[in-house]
């Protein structure tokens, strides 16, 4: 797929169960963090909760293709809406009017225009939606019942039409069309028929590629122009990388991500002719390849990035070297990314941040060298109270590295701390570098946070990552119990004082290592995680359905792996769960529906065991909205204080 600066139309990915929360108005709660809250926050030394997860000043800057305008995303009535601002006279214009939902995320068409996606009460079937940047207001482009849309490319040379995908015509798959972004017309470009999981256009915005499950196997589709039909021209396991980044600037051969006949994912020239891998672009010995950087102006390849403690930068064009470099000087002692650059490659906006600090957006100017702050993203925030993320690893049972991050609460000695052990969702994702409200919350609370690339997390080569398969709540759980143990032995856990809270697959591993390690936690927080793996897979959404084969595959086959799956699912051995647990869920979460919560609670219920349990109704795969944010976070600081810290 082409890669957009901002995108909010939420592109499928293979981590089923990650985080991303989404949000409405009308709440439903049956526990609220109001009670006691004023006596925690009054500890002196405390930040209050509410300055963790309250709205961002502003965030997700972007330049115009022209560069006269920058955008951002900003609170109006509580909710994030689209603000432009005209460089020339400095004249600011907010362009959305949505009190309902934020919006996180958008991008420009042509230089009149922003489009955005936005969905119905965390339901994830987002909708196209156009803003003039005159504030004339903003019309949805695809206003049906029960679909999804995702941006397949933005026509950056057609002001007038983008291409999305949508499941219009079957709630199963995705059919290509041109959109007009004046007035909503649709126009078919192709058919799914039935197998196709995503589509790419070459620079030119013709529809060159497609991937097909079939079988297990991943099914390259090719064609050379527009009137050609569709050819196979390679099949690889699904388990094997190839994912197509864009073609090269003559559209005849494609930048791929791949591990073929390799471990670790690299970057290469792929030639559909040839059906071959050609040069290799870049390569790192330890981790995958994160990304490919290029200038469409110049039409040459800048540079590559890869992940390991956090995102390091490859230059291959010494201009590009010297811009970051020039920067990095004028914002030392923060990380710096590119958001976006403008069509002509003049002017581009910046974002800063680090484990300590959310940082700032800026518009940088190339010719003159020019830096202007746009805002400080949460500028309430005291760096020197914040504390520092630091790279740990340490050595599973059965021999593996393992990655993750400590953060320990400022000022205190790393000895005898509560912990919170918070292990990611996905399960296919990972943990990253940066700042995180949530750790920072807890840090300042005085409880250290762990977090662990346990088996499964992406970034680490395809064998790490094929070991997760059918190891949910075995070897995936034996990680994270390994990382309990260790922070154990170094001193700085206390043994009786440690909590697990994940969102999630997280969610699910905290249901599991409550229930699979009964006396290594003092209580757990599920955050819209699943507790029946049979369920689970029973109500996939169904624009997934061409992606079941894996994930049978991956987690387990209902029917041929019964025994596993229930072996691993939380909610048939509710009888060991001993510590205290809190639940939240969303009650229009499509990918881990309310059942699964409801079963695990009612599953302790009969039991006579109490569990606190939290729902909103207007809310999906996790809380977006503020409100619910803050209700969220006030009843974990209770929960916390009454479970952990005493």
């Amino acid at each position: 797929m082409k890669k957009t600066y901002f995108l909010l139309i939420t592109v499928f990915a293979v981590s089923l169960f990650s985080f991303a929360g989404c949000a409405s108005v009308t709440t439903s709660t049956q526990i609220t963090g109001q009670t006691a809250l004023a006596e925690i926050v009054s500890e002196t030394d405390q930040i209050p909760l509410r300055d963790f997860f309250k709205n961002p000043v502003a965030e997700a800057f972007s330049i115009s293709p022209d560069g006269k305008k920058v955008a951002w995303v900003a609170p109006w009535k509580e909710r994030m809406n689209i603000f432009v601002k005209e460089l020339a006279d400095g004249r600011i214009t907010r362009i959305t009017n949505s009190t309902v939902r934020n919006i996180s995320g958008y991008f420009w068409a042509g230089n009149s225009r922003i489009l955005y996606g936005q969905d119905t009460g965390g339901d994830e079937n987002f909708h196209t939606f156009c803003a003039p940047v005159d504030g004339s207001g903003a019309l949805d482009l695809t206003p049906f019942k029960n679909i999804r849309t995702n941006l397949l490319d933005d026509l950056e040379n057609d002001d007038q039409h983008i291409l999305i995908t949508m499941n219009k015509r079957d709630p199963r798959y995705f059919d290509v069309y041109r959109l007009n972004v004046t007035n909503g017309d649709l126009k078919l470009v192709a058919s799914n028929p039935g197998d196709i999981t995503s589509w790419m256009t070459d620079n030119n915005g013709i529809l060159r590629m497609a991937i097909a499950g079939r079988g297990g196997n991943n099914v390259i589709l090719y064609r050379s122009n527009e009137q050609e039909i569709f050819r196979p021209i390679k099949t690889v396991r699904f388990s094997t990388t190839f994912s197509p980044l864009f073609f090269d600037f003559d559209n005849q051969k494609i930048y791929v991500t791949s591990n073929i006949d390799r471990d670790k994912a690299a970057i290469f020239l792929f030639n559909p002719e040839t059906q071959r891998l050609g040069e290799l672009i870049f390569e790192h010995p330890d981790v995958d390849v994160a990304q490919l950087m290029r200038s469409k102006k110049r039409k040459i390849i800048t540079g590559a990035g890869y992940y390991s403690d956090k995102l390091h930068y490859v230059f291959f064009d010494d201009d590009r070297e010297e811009v970051q470099t020039d920067i990095e000087k004028l914002l030392p002692g923060y990380e710096v990314a590119v958001t976006s650059v403008s069509k002509d490659e003049t002017k581009m906006t910046i974002r800063t941040y680090s484990d300590r600090s959310l940082g700032a957006g800026y518009i940088y100017d190339l010719e003159n060298k020019k830096l202007e702050k746009i805002a400080d993203v949460s500028p309430w925030f005291d760096e020197s109270r914040m504390a520092e993320m630091k790279p740990v690893s340490f050595t599973s049972r059965d021999g593996l590295t393992i990655n993750g991050y400590l953060s320990l609460p400022v000022g205190k000695k790393p000895e005898n701390l509560p912990v919170v052990l918070n292990p990611h969702g996905g399960p296919w994702a990972r943990d990253h570098w940066g700042f995180n409200p949530e750790i920072q919350f807890l840090t300042n609370r005085g409880i250290a946070v762990l977090q662990v690339n346990f088996r499964g997390s992406t970034g680490y080569g395809r064998s790490f990552w094929e070991k997760s398969f059918k190891q949910w709540g075995l070897n995936m759980q034996n990680d994270l119990t390994d990382a309990v143990n260790w922070i154990i032995d170094q001193g700085i856990a206390d043994p009786k004082r440690i909590a697990i809270y994940g969102a999630s697959y997280g969610g699910y591993a905290t249901l599991a290592g409550l229930t699979f390690t009964p006396d290594l936690y003092a209580c757990g927080i599920d955050y819209v995680g699943p507790s029946n793996l049979f369920t689970l897979m029973e109500t996939l959404p169904p624009y997934w359905e061409s992606e079941r084969d894996r994930f049978y595959q991956m987690i387990g086959d209902p029917v041929r792996d019964y025994k596993l799956l229930y072996k691993v699912s939380p909610v048939f051995h509710a009888d060991k769960i001993t510590a205290p647990l809190f639940v939240a869920q969303g009650a229009n979460d499509p990918r881990v529906k309310k059942a699964e919560s409801d079963q695990i609670v009612n599953a302790l219920k009969k039991r006579g065991i109490n569990v606190e349990y939290m729902v909103k109704d207007n809310e999906g795969h996790g809380f977006l909205n503020q409100e619910n944010k803050f209700d969220f976070y006030e009843a974990m600081e209770i929960f916390l204080k009454k479970h952990l810290l005493q």
